[in-house]
C-alpha cells in the first residue's frame, strides 16, 4: 500500500491552536498547486536544474504531510535532476497527484 498524506505533523505542531493549524493548511493549499504547476512546466521543458530547485521546495511539503518514503525519493530525484537524470519522474508525478487529491479533501 502506498503512503497516504496526512495532517498529523501539522496537528502536532499546532497543538490546541486551531487558527494556526488552519493557516498552515491554507498555505499548503495555496502554495502546492503553484509549485506543482511550476514543476510540470520545468520538467516538460527539460529545464532540469530549475526542476531540481522546485523539487527541493516540494520535498518539504512531503515531509509535512507525513510522506517519509516519498520525501526520501524526492531527495534522490532532486540530486538526479541536477545531473539531468529523470528516471524518478514517473514516481514523483504519482506522489504529486496523490497530494493534489488529498488537498482537495482538506
Amino acid at each position: 500500500m502506498e503512503e497516504q498524506p496526512n495532517l498529523l505533523y501539522i496537528k502536532k505542531l499546532a497543538g490546541e491552536d486551531k487558527a494556526f493549524e488552519e493557516k498552515f493548511i491554507a498555505i499548503i493549499k495555496e502554495e502546492f498547486p503553484l509549485e506543482q504547476k511550476e514543476y510540470l512546466s520545468f520538467v516538460e521543458n527539460k529545464r532540469y536544474k530549475e526542476t531540481s530547485k522546485i523539487v527541493h521546495k516540494l520535498k518539504h511539503k512531503l515531509n509535512i504531510l507525513g510522506l517519509e518514503k516519498s520525501y526520501r525519493l524526492a531527495v534522490q530525484y532532486e540530486d538526479d535532476l541536477y545531473n539531468a537524470n529523470t528516471k524518478l519522474e514517473k514516481e514523483f508525478k504519482i506522489i504529486l497527484k496523490n497530494i493534489e487529491d488529498f488537498i482537495k479533501t482538506i
